[in-house]
């Protein structure tokens, strides 16, 4: 099972300008900081193709995120990740738009406001693709091995 992940990475102020405006505190992701590098603990999966910089909170948005993954004939993902009612909904969003179904993991997502994330959950779920337990998801992913591209 191929593993990509998503950073939010800005190298001028030019890049996502009106989203910046909106949520000045993303002015810290620029390159070079540790703020849009991707968590240790999940070095063992990171290579130079499988993280996806993007401006915007979808992971589709000007990325080539769909293209890589209809390359590998994947028709499902599994998504994880910061913030539930941004980046995760949003790339859930367009995952459906590009015709891939979504299994959103409620105990790998977060968000800073507990009613935003719990309303994501229950509209992605209503409308967008499947939550699904940690637990239900682990017992799929304990059947398939997980492998890094390469």
């Amino acid at each position: 099972m191929p593993v990509f992940f998503s950073t939010v990475v800005y190298d001028n102020e030019k890049q996502a300008s009106v989203f910046r405006q909106r949520l000045p505190a993303l002015n810290i992701l620029q390159r070079g900081s540790h703020w849009v590098n991707i968590h240790s603990s999940f070095s063992q999966y990171v290579n130079a193709h499988n993280v996806i910089e993007k401006h915007h909170p979808s992971a589709f948005f000007g990325t080539s995120l769909a293209s890589q993954l209809l390359g590998l004939n994947i028709d499902t993902l599994i998504i994880t990740g910061l913030t539930t009612s941004g980046c995760v909904r949003a790339t859930c969003v367009d995952a459906l738009q590009h015709n891939f179904m979504c299994i959103v993991v409620p105990e790998a997502c977060g968000d800073r406001n507990p009613d935003a994330h719990d309303m994501s959950l229950h509209d992605m779920h209503a409308k967008y693709g499947q939550v699904l337990p940690l637990s239900e998801v682990l017992k799929y992913l304990n059947q398939n091995s997980v492998k890094v591209l390469k």
